[in-house]
């Protein structure tokens, strides 16, 4: 038993000096985190307290309190044991005070101490000639510069430092000489911005283009800057200035990268037929022969009231085109601008006998069922053949197509049982669209139809919920019609709890759904006659205006927008009434100052809309600005 327990007691004895040096390491641990919590804890305070301090000081300064600034930034430089930011702090508040040895001091202090801060010299160069002590000043200014021979990379902060006192001709000259020690886009960037700031356009632009043809990869950035001189005015200074550098360039040296600033150039100018020229002679040089971006220009040149210039890019797209996907993208967007500038039927019936021609050539099977589809729609909503349309939709669907494919052929037969005011029907076959390609932009456009569509049977209810889903779509486009439909009804259900007038309103919109514009016309004259002071009566103003545009009865469309004006100056239609007013002016009426008088309504008394930024651009280039 003693053994026994002798040896328990000894077992006993090994295991308990065991657990007492896992205690001694545990509380060491413990110890040693506290220790380190507690230095982060104060480095935190610390950190907290500087960032406050700082905030006061700049406060101080921003008010014109500088002996307060001052006496705040001195502290924290001292606290700090000298921090660059809390120094250049103190010296501008001492700068203000006229107190320039004081500042100088401190600054030539620092700069013995950190000789990593070439633009320090600049900073005592900057304060000599605050005392207008020229001289002294170009002597540190030179020092500053003289610093890049030996270190080529302090070209930037030296060149930043004259930057910030707009000390631009010392500003070129860093960046030159750094370049010449050692090439880095951002001092090329850096200089050909001071060169537009000095006003040497040829040699800003020049610059930028050096850069671009070295580095493409840079266009997009260098594009922003060129924004800021480039106007849709072909006789804006700096457009020339780009033009006759560009014909030199190309003269001097035929590289296909400035045929393609070229067009650039005349496609923001707004003259494609231009850029065409320049497109086709790229096209024609270059090995890849892609003709995607004279397919854009064709676009571009719809979008910028040019038609017939898209059409001799597209017809020449068809004729050019090596591969027979590029030739049938190039119809549909051909057959898209015929059929919105067709208006006889002579003209429809000719679009008709050209789609005719394309089918006998390529086929009716998944290869054009873009052609297909687009050819639907023509049927129905140009031709009233509604029947022919469905059948070559349904005999689309039993081609072996994948979902997508089978979900844009159903959102069209959809549109087309709308128009024939099968609502039910269509809502059957918006919603196999929105299950076939869930999460995709085309399964939301098919919902904000669902709520059109039961907008337009005057359920209306049923719409909003619908409308609500749309707020987060990732198309902007369809979150903003979702947004002006939602309010469209919301502000129109209130005073109405039958909402006959929205009813009304709803069936005019049906109608401009289904090409019937006269019937539409009659219904909002309905409303404004029967619900004349209601809300709804400034939407019916602004349909009916913008009805009248689309047929081409410009003073009517006038007359309209000006009632807006007159009796609902404070309501929310307001702004959209200038803007589509001054829109009519410039572009249908040739009338720029009527134009210009319009957008500057909105400049000054809207804002908050949506049309500011557009009416802002517009308004100063009718009125001859150069836009930076």
């Amino acid at each position: 038993m003693e053994v026994a327990e002798g040896g328990r007691v000894s077992t006993l004895k090994k295991i308990i000096p065991f657990k007492n040096n896992r205690s001694k390491t545990h509380f060491a641990y413990l110890s040693k985190m506290r220790f380190l919590i507690t230095l982060l804890f104060i480095f935190g305070l610390s950190f907290s307290a500087f960032s406050q301090s700082e905030k006061i000081a700049q406060n101080y300064f921003d008010q014109g309190e500088f002996e307060k600034a001052k006496s705040v930034y001195e502290k924290l430089y001292q606290k700090s044991n000298g921090s660059l930011n809390f120094l250049q702090g103190l010296v501008k508040s001492l700068q203000e005070l006229e107190q320039y040895e004081e500042a100088e001091k401190y600054l030539i202090d620092f700069s013995k101490r950190n000789t990593i801060y070439p633009n320090l010299l600049v900073e005592i160069g900057y304060n000599y000639q605050l005392q207008d002590q020229q001289e002294k000043a170009e002597e540190y200014y030179q020092q500053a510069i003289d610093k890049i021979d030996k270190i080529p990379n302090y070209a930037y902060t030296v060149g930043r430092a004259f930057q910030n006192y707009n000390l631009l001709d010392e500003a070129a000259i860093t960046y030159e000489k750094g370049l010449e020690k050692q090439p880095n886009p951002n001092f090329i960037i850096q200089l050909a911005r001071i060169y537009g700031e000095q006003g040497k356009l040829e040699e800003m632009f020049g610059t930028y283009l050096d850069l671009i043809k070295q580095k493409p990869e840079y266009f997009y950035a260098v594009n922003r800057n060129f924004s800021e001189y480039i106007t849709e005015d072909s006789a804006n200074e700096a457009n020339q200035v780009l033009r006759k550098l560009l014909l030199k360039r190309i003269q001097q040296e035929p590289d296909l990268f400035y045929n393609q600033m070229l067009s650039w150039l005349f496609t923001q100018q707004q003259e494609c037929k231009k850029a065409f020229i320049q497109e086709k002679a790229i096209y024609q040089r270059s090995p890849d022969k892609n003709l995607r971006k004279i397919t854009e220009l064709a676009e571009i040149a719809n979008d910028n009231g040019e038609p017939e210039t898209a059409k001799e890019i597209l017809n020449y797209t068809i004729e050019t085109a090596a591969v027979e996907s590029q030739r049938l993208k190039a119809y549909e967007l051909l057959f898209e601008i015929q059929i919105e500038h067709s208006v006889t039927s002579e003209e429809k019936e000719a679009i008709d006998a050209r789609f005719q021609e394309v089918f006998q050539q390529y086929g009716k099977q998944r290869n054009t069922l873009g052609l297909q589809l687009q050819y639907a729609k023509f049927l129905a909503f140009e031709k009233n053949e509604n029947e022919a349309a469905k059948t070559i939709l349904r005999n689309a669907l039993e081609e072996r197509i994948n979902r997508f494919e089978e979900a844009r052929t159903k959102m069209v037969l959809a549109d087309i049982l709308v128009l024939e005011e099968q609502f039910n029907q269509a809502l059957i076959y918006y919603s196999q669209v929105q299950n076939l390609v869930q999460n995709n932009e085309l399964a939301q456009e098919a919902t904000f139809k669902v709520a059109k569509t039961s907008y337009y049977k005057g359920d209306f209810k049923w719409a909003q919920t619908q409308l609500k889903v749309l707020k987060s779509a990732t198309s902007q486009l369809i979150a903003n019609d979702a947004l002006q439909l939602n309010l469209l009804i919301s502000d129109n259900s209130l005073e109405d709890s039958t909402q006959t007038a929205l009813k009304y309103f709803a069936r005019a919109d049906l109608y401009t759904f289904q090409n019937k514009n006269e019937k539409a016309l009659a219904m909002l004259d309905t409303i404004l006659l029967q619900h004349k002071g209601e809300k709804i009566e400034d939407e019916a103003l602004l349909r009916k205006a913008q009805l009248f545009e689309e047929l081409g009865e410009y003073e009517k469309a006038e007359e309209n927008y000006r009632q807006i004006i007159q009796y609902y100056a404070q309501d929310i239609l307001a702004d959209d009434a200038y803007y589509y007013l001054a829109e009519l002016y410039r572009t249908k009426l040739d009338q720029p100052e009527k134009a210009k008088e319009n957008y500057e309504q909105i400049i000054f008394n809207f804002a908050d809309s949506i049309f500011f930024v557009e009416s802002r651009k517009k308004y100063r280039i009718l009125r001859g600005d150069q836009l930076e």
